[in-house]
């Protein structure tokens, strides 16, 4: 991918974030880099759900970078958000009971993306595509699912190669140092508008293959409609009730709910 138009120098931090930490000096001409977010946006012309972090790189002294391979490491603090009651329960499956939150609640791993960035001097800001998925065995995608909205607390952690011209002539390297990173406050409405994008109003859910082959077998005896009305026959002959509170507070039982025309006619006949 190739970096934006250099921008130059530019002061103070984007809403959502930390300002990058200054750049020291280059040593024996080898380019000290800074990281910042810029910004974050669901990426409209994508085949999956994709968020785009602008990502700006500046390199100390001005020395003239040919490139960077540079590596990012994504993760969710999670421990630096407060979570309301509704929250607390559907995190129930990756924390354990919030009552022992002082212990078990830890950040969790989000996802690695490598990316090329071309040839600046001085600051450039590169898009960094981050593939989001609605697969609920993954605990990032769980945690995000969870949250009714406010600020997710993001850490990016950067490594790789850094490419450029030696005092000397030729072409040097020297990789990105240990420490450096960036933070950023991404709203949860983001990267649900990312999925909402994709998968509207729908969540999947996967199954190993005898489950699967059981659960159409099950739907094909019944004629059942969609894979929802198949579940819910499923919960409701179980005495399941809804995950979300009902008017007053109490919870509210499908069966009663959402009864379906096929449904009403057989009890009918």
């Amino acid at each position: 991918m190739e970096a934006a138009t250099p921008t130059g120098s530019q002061e103070g931090a984007a809403p959502g974030g930390t300002g990058p930490a200054r750049p020291g000096s280059a040593v024996g001409g080898t380019p000290e880099l800074a990281f910042a977010v810029e910004d974050v946006r669901p990426l409209e012309h994508s085949a999956v759900p994709t968020l785009a972090f602008a990502i700006r790189l500046e390199a100390a002294d001005g020395v003239a970078v040919r490139s960077v391979a540079l590596n990012v490491q994504l993760r969710i603090a999670a421990t630096r958000r407060r979570y309301d009651d509704r929250e607390r329960e559907a995190l129930l499956e990756i924390f354990g009971p919030s009552d022992l939150w002082g212990r078990s609640l830890r950040s969790l791993h989000w996802c690695n993306v490598a990316i090329n960035v071309g040839a600046f001097t001085g600051t450039t800001v590169v898009e960094l595509p981050v593939t989001c998925t609605y697969d609920l065995d993954i605990a990032a995608t769980r945690y995000f699912d969870a949250l009714g909205g406010g600020e997710v607390p993001i850490e990016l952690l950067f490594s790789g190669s850094v490419f450029y011209a030696a005092p000397a002539g030729g072409l040097g390297v020297a990789p990105i140092g240990w420490d450096r990173e960036a933070e950023w406050r991404l709203p949860a409405a983001v990267w649900r508008a990312a999925i909402e994008r994709h998968y509207p109003d729908s969540g999947w859910l996967r199954l190993d293959r005898d489950s699967l082959d059981r659960l159409h077998h099950f739907r094909a005896r019944r004629a059942l409609m969609s894979w929802s009305e198949t579940v819910d026959a499923l919960l409701t002959a179980a005495g399941a009730t809804s995950a979300e509170p009902g008017a007053g507070g109490h919870v509210r039982n499908r069966a009663q709910d959402e009864r379906s025309p096929r449904h009403e006619r057989e009890e009918a006949g």
